[in-house]
């Protein structure tokens, strides 16, 4: 069995991770990519960690930090897709790059780049839309957490990636040149 071509998709929140996770895999469905949402894995309330914000004192469950992943959970997952033959897995999420044991897999990294202002307005959208936040709410989170966390643990890992995409204004030439770079990559990966 051969080894399956690793592609991890990394940036800050509301970049366009998920957005460009979902085209490659619609983009490369002739390989029947897997792909795994580090979403998917966050710790449960009550045992997410918590973290106290530095300037207003408030506790939140961190949601930005390494430690309120499953990740051995997420390795069990990706150990079962291989065995599977998986021929293409993409690791999509705010530390796709930030784990040594997953980074070390990756034949491919990526990080999507976006401007904070962006960011924060596409979370806002999403946020309200899809989980019924507040504008409070989300802002107030974002400003007493998020900005910091990904300061301290997702921007650093930009500078470990292979390419850094435009998460403000996705290049369709680009993203078909790394489709086609992934596909024909993945497919000698077969022979």
């Amino acid at each position: 069995m051969s080894k399956p071509y690793f592609v991890g998709i990394s940036g800050g929140t509301a970049s366009g991770k998920s957005t460009f996770a979902n085209w490659l895999e619609n983009e490369l469905s002739d390989l029947c990519p897997r792909v795994f949402y580090m979403d998917g894995y966050f710790k449960p309330d009550g045992v997410r960690p918590k973290a106290i914000a530095h300037v207003t004192g408030r506790e939140y469950y961190d949601d930005n930090c390494p430690e309120t992943i499953y990740h051995q959970q997420l390795q069990e997952d990706l150990a079962q897709a291989v065995a599977e033959g998986a021929r293409v897995i993409l690791v999509e999420g705010l530390f796709a790059l930030w784990y040594d044991w997953l980074y070390e897999q990756l034949d491919l990294k990526l990080f999507i780049d976006c401007q904070a202002d962006e960011r924060i307005v596409r979370r806002l959208k999403r946020n309200m839309a899809q989980r019924g936040l507040s504008f409070d709410e989300i802002a107030e989170v974002y400003l007493d957490m998020v900005r910091y966390r990904h300061e301290q643990y997702i921007e650093p890992t930009k500078w470990r990636a292979d390419l850094i995409l435009n998460g403000s204004s996705p290049s369709q030439t680009a993203n078909q040149m790394l489709a086609d770079h992934i596909r024909k990559l993945a497919r000698g990966n077969l022979s």
